[in-house]
C-alpha cells in the first residue's frame, strides 16, 4: 500500500530539520560546542525520521469512509441524527479487514452545489474508499456522479427516490424507494382510513417530494380516490395561508404531505389553527424529532410511512444496538439513527466479503448482499442498488412516534 504522510508528521519533520540546521550553524560559530551541537542535530534527524515513518505505518492501519451528510442546512437533523448512529455502530464495529475504520465527515449543508463539492473533497482529498450519503435524494443525486467517475461506492441510508440510482454501478441504498412507498401510503389512505378525496401539499423544491407525490397520486386514482386538490410550496416556506385557503374549500377525506419534518410541522400547526380537521399523511422524511418540536401537539395523528421502529426491529444487531443508543443519547432512536448505522454496517458487510478497498471489489460485494440482517429489518441489495426490505407505518401518539404496523415486500 502506498505510504500517505499526515500533515502533522509533515510539520514535526520540517520543525525538526530547521532546528538541526540552526544547530548546525550555531556549531560553527562556536567550534567548543561545535561536536555537541552536531550530535543533537543528528537525534533530531533520526527522531524526525521515525515520526515520518510512525505516520505513514499509521496511514496504513486505518481505512477512510467518507460521511457525506448534511450537517447544517434545512435538513440538518438528518446528518446529525445519522452521524450519532453511526458512532454506535463504529463502537461495536470499529475495524474491518483488522484495521482501524476513520470516519470523515463533509457537511454537505443541505444544498446540492455542496453536496457536490463534500464529494469531490472525500474523493480527491481525504482519499476514502467509501462514502455513506447523502440522507435526501436530491443532494445524494449531485454528489452521485463524481463518485461514479472515481469509481468510489456510496450507501445512502435514506434517499428514496429512484433516480438516486438508476443508471448507477457504484451508488447503493440501505432504504425502501418512493415507488413502493407512494403505493403503499396510497392504500393505507384509501382502504384503512376509507379515505376516497385527498389534497396534496408538495415541496416542489425537492425531488423526493415531487417524486412521492407523484407515486402516491397514480396509485390512489388507480384505486378509484379522487385528487381535489394540488398545492406547492418550497422547503424554506413558513407560511401556508395561501396552499390552505385552497385545500380547505375542498373538504379532503385525507391531506397527502410527502415533505420533510419542518414544512410538515409548519403546515399542520397552521391547519389546525384554521379548522382544518383532515388527517394528514406524510412520508418518511416527517420521522424527526424536529416535526415534533416544531408542531407540538397540534402535530398529534400525524401518521407517515417509514423505515423503523424501535417495536417492529427484532433482529440481532437491532437488539443490541438499540440499548447502547439509548444508553449513550438518553432518547428512543429514529428512523435515521437506525439507517445511518444500516449503511454503516451493510457498507463494512460488503468489505469483510469483498476482502478489500477497492471500489470495484467493494461495489460487486453490495451488489450481491442478501438477507443482512439490520437493524431496520432483513434486506437485500441487488445490482440495481435497491434495497428489498419491510416497510412500517407510525404515527404521532402522545408526543412521541409510536408503531402501527409492518408491510412486507
Amino acid at each position: 500500500m502506498k505510504l500517505r504522510f499526515p500533515f502533522s508528521y509533515f510539520l514535526i519533520f520540517a520543525t525538526s530539520y530547521l532546528l538541526n540546521f540552526v544547530f548546525f550553524v550555531t556549531s560553527f560559530s562556536n567550534q567548543k560546542e561545535g561536536k555537541k551541537m552536531k550530535k543533537l542535530g543528528m537525534s533530531l534527524v533520526i527522531v524526525s525520521s521515525i515520526f515520518v515513518l510512525a505516520g505513514g505505518c499509521l496511514a496504513q492501519d486505518t481505512i477512510k469512509i467518507g460521511g457525506f451528510l448534511p450537517m447544517t442546512g434545512a435538513v440538518a437533523a438528518y446528518g446529525q441524527d445519522a452521524k450519532n448512529g453511526i458512532q454506535i455502530a463504529m463502537e461495536m464495529k470499529p475495524t474491518v479487514l483488522g484495521k482501524k475504520v476513520e470516519f470523515v465527515i463533509a457537511d454537505t449543508k443541505s444544498d446540492k452545489i455542496e453536496s457536490a463539492n463534500a464529494m469531490s473533497r472525500l474523493i480527491e482529498k481525504d482519499k476514502v474508499v467509501a462514502v455513506i450519503g447523502e440522507m435526501i435524494s436530491g443532494d445524494t443525486m449531485a454528489g452521485g456522479p463524481i463518485a461514479e467517475k472515481a469509481k468510489i461506492p456510496v450507501v445512502s441510508p435514506t434517499a428514496t427516490n429512484p433516480l438516486v440510482t438508476q443508471d448507477k454501478k457504484y451508488v447503493f441504498r440501505v432504504c425502501f424507494i418512493d415507488p413502493v412507498q407512494g403505493d403503499i401510503a396510497a392504500k393505507y389512505a384509501f382502504h384503512t382510513l376509507k379515505a376516497k378525496k385527498a389534497a396534496l401539499i408538495v415541496d416542489k423544491s425537492q425531488d423526493y417530494c415531487v417524486g412521492l407525490a407523484k407515486f402516491f397520486k397514480d396509485a390512489f386514482t388507480k384505486l378509484g380516490g379522487k385528487i381535489v386538490a394540488e398545492t406547492f410550496c418550497v422547503t424554506e416556506d413558513k407560511d401556508f395561508s395561501a396552499q390552505l385557503s385552497t385545500i380547505k374549500p375542498t373538504n379532503p377525506d385525507i391531506i397527502y404531505a410527502p415533505n420533510y419534518y419542518s414544512p410538515v410541522a409548519l403546515f399542520v400547526k397552521q391547519a389546525r389553527e384554521l379548522g382544518v380537521k383532515a388527517p394528514v399523511l406524510s412520508g418518511d422524511g416527517a420521522q424527526a424529532d424536529e416535526l415534533i418540536q416544531i408542531g407540538g401537539k397540534e402535530v398529534e395523528g400525524v401518521a407517515f410511512t417509514g423505515h423503523f421502529h424501535k417495536k417492529a426491529a427484532n433482529t440481532m444487531l437491532a437488539k443490541d444496538w438499540i440499548p447502547r443508543f439509548e444508553n449513550k443519547y438518553k432518547a428512543e432512536p429514529n428512523a435515521f439513527h437506525a439507517l445511518g448505522a444500516d449503511a454503516y454496517f451493510v457498507l463494512l458487510d460488503a468489505i469483510t466479503r469483498a476482502k478489500s478497498t477497492k471500489g470495484e471489489a467493494i461495489r460487486a460485494a453490495l451488489a450481491t448482499t442478501r438477507n443482512f440482517e439490520a437493524i431496520s429489518g432483513k434486506l437485500s441489495i441487488g445490482g440495481d442498488g435497491n434495497a428489498v426490505k419491510p416497510m412500517v407505518i407510525n404515527v404521532v401518539k402522545n408526543g412521541k412516534f409510536e408503531y402501527l404496523t409492518t408491510v412486507n415486500p
